[in-house]
């Protein structure tokens, strides 16, 4: 007579034995982790406490919430974070604590104010620095609302860079413009430049574009005394018509090239100037 294996039996009530143990065990913990969550945030270990405070919401079953010590150790340890100038783990903590809508109403609403105000402190520092010219660094501070998944950090960081390049295409056009010594031209670039820094960067070329177009103006005002040729547009009256084009919103280009018609004057380019003439009878 054949004997019987009993192995088949065995392994199961062993395997069920383990995960019995498993189980037990885990549940023998997670009944250990609120005290030791407790006694960790009354002690300040805010570490220990939002390490058993993670542990405890991965062992609880589901429907219970996160314990209210838990939320007490994240908002303590997230302005530790921000004021020791970790604001990525500042911003992360505090992003936790707002989603786990733990505390009163007003406790809650108190922790998305103060979540809005670190990104709006995030978003100002950044702004601060691209003024500065430090597009770089702007970028990285931005990258801390971007890491945490906020779009809006993202669209920030692409309007900055796109600032930026605009402003350096256009400055490289006003030195072309000036190279050219075409200097309403470069007036009408040099006003394109919308960014702090790129203003200051230009200001050499705006003081010798300004000396340009006024010796430019003196040397048309001679006309009248014979300087110039007689057909040249009367310089008083041609500044008045550009001044009156570029106060309805026009570049001081379009205003100058406008002035001129308005005068019934043609645009002439003589050399590397460009000058307003009477039309010949």
């Amino acid at each position: 007579m054949a004997l019987r294996r009993p192995l088949p039996r065995f392994w199961l009530i062993a395997t069920l034995g383990c995960v019995a143990i498993l189980c037990g065990t885990a549940y023998w913990w997670e009944r250990q982790l609120p005290q030791r969550l407790r006694d960790a945030a009354k002690a300040g270990d805010l570490e220990a406490c939002l390490r058993y405070g993670e542990q405890l919401a991965a062992l609880r079953w589901l429907g219970n919430e996160a314990p209210l010590e838990q939320a007490v150790c994240r908002r303590r340890q997230a302005q530790i974070m921000w004021n020791a100038g970790d604001t990525s783990k500042a911003l992360e903590l505090q992003a936790q604590l707002v989603n786990s809508t733990v505390g009163t109403k007003a406790q809650q609403a108190a922790d998305r104010k103060q979540l809005q105000d670190w990104r709006r402190e995030v978003r100002d520092k950044a702004f601060s620095q691209f003024r500065a010219g430090d597009l770089d660094k702007a970028l990285a501070t931005l990258s801390i609302l971007e890491a945490r998944g906020q779009r809006t950090g993202a669209q920030l960081s692409d309007s900055l860079k796109e600032t930026w390049n605009r402003n350096r295409i256009d400055h490289e056009r006003l030195q072309e413009r000036v190279r050219r010594r075409q200097w309403w031209e470069a007036l009408s670039a040099l006003n394109q430049l919308d960014h702090p820094w790129w203003q200051r960067h230009a200001l050499p070329l705006r003081r010798q574009i300004e000396t340009a177009i006024k010796d430019l103006r003196d040397q048309q005002s001679h006309t009248s005394h014979g300087d110039l040729p007689d057909h040249t547009v009367d310089t008083e009256r041609l500044n008045a018509a550009v001044e009156q084009r570029i106060g309805e919103g026009m570049d001081p280009w379009s205003a100058f090239v406008a002035g001129c018609s308005d005068l019934g004057g043609v645009l002439v380019e003589e050399g590397p100037e460009s000058l307003c003439k009477a039309k010949g009878p």
